[in-house]
């Protein structure tokens, strides 16, 4: 009986307890820089997801509040033109007006601390739902002021993570690199530093022979997933950690 009165009286003292901390606890979640990840691969664990996941792991090793999103999830369409986002003292200016199941991330984004997009380049370019996203999440923050300015709230750290299965030699000269500098130059107009992790002459897929390739060597794309690829993780990791530092007038 004595023991069993302790025992009520500790856990008692125990709920008293957590009620004090936790609300601390949400006060301390609510401080952590938090930044969204956007997967814009079909596959969820290749290159592209591989690297996304470092960049959130570095990230949380700095204690930021990051995660993952796999575009491909949603059912959403990119802008459709409606200028709703356009409309001076409009109910939508400055925001996408389709409600779709794409909208909650959309209005999630606008509270980050740092954004990072990845995606492989297919036909030269993001995917196409990576860029449809793109689209939704870049277009309504864009002011057709002269010169133009973005309405985003805050100017903010971001990234773009590209994956291409070519050497760089090539991606230059098939124009591969230039447009990520075009896209690096609308990400920094709209939200602020952008960084590029480009990660060269990947691995598509394990088996060579079994897709009738006749173009790449399988053999080689192998070794080098073995030897260079880790250090592009690694590299990734790095990347999430630098999306913890502050801005200059933030």
């Amino acid at each position: 009986m004595v023991a069993k009165k302790q025992l009520l009286i500790q856990s008692s003292l125990d709920t008293q307890r957590y009620s004090v901390i936790l609300p601390w606890q949400a006060f301390y979640d609510e401080q952590k820089m938090k930044m969204i990840v956007v997967n814009g691969s079909p596959r969820k664990q290749w290159n592209t997801a591989r690297l996304l996941e470092k960049v959130v792991e570095g990230a949380q090793s700095v204690g930021m509040d990051a995660k993952l999103v796999h575009i491909y999830d949603f059912d959403f369409k990119g802008c459709v033109s409606c200028f709703a986002c356009k409309q001076v003292d409009g109910a939508s200016c400055g925001r996408c007006a389709v409600r779709d199941s794409l909208a909650p991330l959309l209005d999630e984004i606008r509270d980050v601390d740092a954004l990072v997009l990845g995606s492989p380049l297919y036909f030269m370019a993001e995917t196409g739902e990576m860029r449809s996203f793109m689209e939704r999440v870049c277009f309504p923050y864009l002011c057709y002021s002269n010169p133009p300015k973005s309405l985003f709230p805050r100017r903010i750290r971001n990234a773009l993570v590209y994956t291409m299965n070519v050497g760089e030699e090539r991606a230059a000269n098939m124009g591969m690199t230039e447009h990520s500098k075009r896209t690096k130059f609308f990400m920094e107009m709209i939200f602020g530093p952008c960084e590029i992790q480009t990660c060269y002459d990947t691995l598509q897929y394990a088996d060579y022979e079994a897709h009738g390739n006749e173009i790449f060597d399988g053999a080689a794309k192998k070794r080098r997933h073995e030897e260079v690829f880790p250090k592009d993780l690694e590299s990734a990791f790095e990347l999430g950690k630098r999306m913890s530092l502050p801005l200059d007038g933030n």
